[in-house]
């Protein structure tokens, strides 16, 4: 596997491959990004953060300690070549589903999500996904282009079809997509997360992978990112719905589009330190 050598990896996830549970890997990659660049700075400076937060979470009362995780850290993408970086992506998605392990990946733009997926849906057929986000991200195309950031989920459902994708907080898009969504193709909860329970009840035992866009919260959480959407959710609200969630059978998942040099205080960073701590702890119960 080609993954460049850390002297900082994130708090707590100090296992070897070999005996982790879950399995934690940057994409650095925002080569498709449609408005503010800079997400693939995030997984580097998240590490370097993570000093800043507690192992411990009182939301969970549990430990990051109490599990066996893995750093695995940052894959070397390249430049301007965006099948490559997803074809090494989804290299090292198969390579950690293949020895039964669940790999927690920190983006980069939303579109790293699409190979991870793509491995998930090989090894698990009947895969759902819980999609919490601002945006739709349902287009077929950005001028054109079918793999970026802005049709993730859309390419996410060609590979699985309808019935199987649930959204939530979501408060932008066009009007196409959000039309699209209403023929039954995708679950669509808007603005909050009000419909999540239901959700969890009719997924049931299924395997679930679980993205995270941070721009669902609202700016005035969350101001480091590239395209902020005011009108989102809180960090309490955030943290209350992956508790909820934390009851599925998660099989792999991703925290993605955070900016780190929008929000020059830091605390956007410290924040997404924090989701992916609890989102460590949610797939490990």
């Amino acid at each position: 596997m080609n993954n460049n050598t850390l002297s900082t990896k994130f708090l707590g996830c100090d296992s070897d491959f070999a005996s982790a549970g879950i399995v934690v890997f940057g994409a650095p990659y925002d080569g498709t990004t449609t408005f503010r660049p800079g997400t693939r700075f995030a997984p580097s400076t998240m590490r370097m953060d993570s000093i800043g937060i507690e192992t411990y979470s009182p939301y969970f009362d549990a430990d990051i300690t109490d599990y066996s995780i893995n750093d695995f850290g940052d894959l070397d993408l390249p430049f301007g070549a965006p099948l490559k970086a997803l074809n090494m992506i989804s290299h090292t998605a198969g390579h950690i589903f293949l020895n039964n392990k669940k790999p927690l990946m920190i983006g980069g733009e939303h579109l790293v999500s699409l190979p991870v997926i793509e491995q998930a849906a090989k090894k698990y057929p009947d895969l759902k996904i819980i999609h919490f986000d601002a945006h739709t991200d349902l287009r077929e195309d950005y001028l054109g282009e079918a793999l970026s950031h802005s049709s993730v989920i859309r390419r996410a459902w060609d590979i699985l079809g309808d019935g199987k994708i649930w959204q939530f907080g979501i408060r932008s898009g066009t009007r196409e997509e959000f039309y699209w969504s209403r023929e039954g193709h995708t679950s669509m909860c808007l603005h909050n997360f009000a419909t999540l329970d239901s959700a969890i009840a009719e997924i049931g035992s299924s395997p679930v992978y679980f993205t995270i866009d941070l721009d669902v919260l609202d700016p005035s959480n969350f101001p480091g990112t590239g395209t902020p959407e005011a009108g989102g959710v809180s960090f309490t609200e955030l943290v209350k719905a992956i508790l909820s969630i934390s009851k599925l059978n998660i099989i792999g998942a991703d925290i993605v589009e955070l900016s780190p040099h929008y929000d020059h205080s830091g605390a956007s960073t410290a924040l997404a330190c924090k989701v992916l701590r609890e989102v460590i702890i949610a797939m490990s119960r």
